[in-house]
């Protein structure tokens, strides 16, 4: 059975872009990077599809070549 996660913390979302847990932080605050989902108080998420599509809006703006 394999089990999809649905939503991730900081140190999942930054290295996924290999970027630091302070430059994905930056980003986010910046507005340049999916807002995260609070799910519970200490408890900051971002959903994958968010991500996901993220991923997609920005390679299809840099012609398929995606960068920090």
């Amino acid at each position: 059975m394999d089990i999809t996660p649905t939503h991730i913390n900081d140190r999942q979302a930054a290295a996924r872009y290999s970027f630091s847990r302070a430059t994905w932080w930056r980003l986010v605050r910046a507005g340049k990077a999916p807002q995260p989902v609070k799910l519970s108080p200490g408890c900051t998420r971002w959903r994958v599809a968010d991500l996901e599509a993220w991923e997609k809006a920005r390679a299809e703006a840099t012609g398929g070549e995606v960068q920090g």
